[in-house]
């Protein structure tokens, strides 16, 4: 089952299911974004900030910093609602694999799986695996990642939903 959500909701652990999964809104990636990130991180590597030198490369242009459309597209599964307010911590980040490059002008969206779904340690909080494919505006898959994440479960009496 695919959904688009928008809205942030009342979500715990309990709420989730292994095998669900949603696609993101779109964002299109900017000229300015890079140039912002890289201000941001100091990272003024030329294939990202200098047009003449990546246009030489065999990109044949400016392409985004993986670490830019890692962050975009956490921030877009943040503003789609999906999560809610479940998350409590980011346990790791795992399996980043860049598969193609990002130019500017590109529009990203973020199919996001729900892959396990396991109670933690603590009886309160439980750990969800969660499989992110970027995306472009053709649909290739552009980057993926693994994201492990600690969420509150629902307190004894706490009502399905909110």
């Amino acid at each position: 089952m695919t959904q688009t959500v928008s809205a942030l909701g009342r979500k715990t652990f309990d709420d989730f299911t292994p095998g669900e999964s949603i696609v993101s809104p779109g964002r299109t990636i900017e000229a300015a974004d890079i140039n912002l990130f890289a201000g941001l991180t100091g990272d003024f590597y030329p294939l990202h900030v200098d047009e003449v030198v990546a246009r030489a490369t065999r990109f044949g242009g400016r392409i985004a910093h993986g670490p830019l459309t890692f962050s975009i597209a956490v921030g877009l599964v943040g503003l789609s609602g999906f999560l809610g307010d479940a998350i409590v911590a980011l346990l790791e980040v795992r399996s980043i694999r860049a598969k193609k490059p990002v130019r500017p002008g590109d529009t990203v969206r973020v199919h996001v799986t729900v892959v396990r779904c396991d109670p933690a340690s603590k009886p309160e909080f439980g750990t969800l695996e969660l499989e992110y494919s970027i995306r472009n505006q053709d649909d290739d898959e552009v980057m993926t990642c693994t994201m492990v994440m600690l969420a509150r479960r629902r307190e004894q009496g706490e009502a399905n939903g909110g």
